[in-house]
Formats: C-alpha cells, structure tokens, sequence
C-alpha cells in the first residue's frame, strides 16, 4: 500500500534542503491520492511555517490537481507501453 507519509520521509531524507511543502507536493504528484488523504497528511506533515495560514485552501487544492496524473505524461506514458 502506498503511503504518502513513506513517501514524505523518503523524500525529506534525500532531499535535506527542501522545504516540507516541496518534499509533500513530490511526495503525492501522480499517485491518485484521495482529497481526505492529502488533508490530513497536508496537516500532519507540512511545516506551518512553510505557507501563510490565509492560503492553505489554495495550497490544498492545487495538491488535489497535481496528485492526477497529466494527460501529456498519460499520452507519453502509453506511446512508450504500446
């Protein structure tokens, strides 16, 4: 089972100089992610000191469309399968 946390650890470990905010849109961009999961994830592991209290529901919803995967990496992604 994929876990977003596994993920946001792996990627604070690999990547000590980014933010909590970076290592979190990584960690869940292309997994199909549901928008409960990344709520709570959003509030467990993002730094609050990472983004402005007033933004936090654009910042949510701008990780509700990257956790989708693109229709051009989709269109490469069956080019190269088939």
């Amino acid at each position: 089972m994929r876990s977003i946390e596994k993920r946001f650890k792996y990627r604070q470990i690999r990547n000590p100089y980014w933010s909590s905010w970076t290592c979190f849109a990584d960690a869940i961009m292309d997994q199909h992610f549901s928008k409960e999961s990344i709520q709570i994830n959003f509030n467990k592991l993002v730094d609050k000191n990472d983004y402005a209290p007033n933004e936090k529901m654009q910042l949510l919803k701008y990780l509700y469309e990257i956790t989708k995967p693109s229709m051009r990496r989709r269109q490469l992604w069956y080019k190269i399968r088939f």
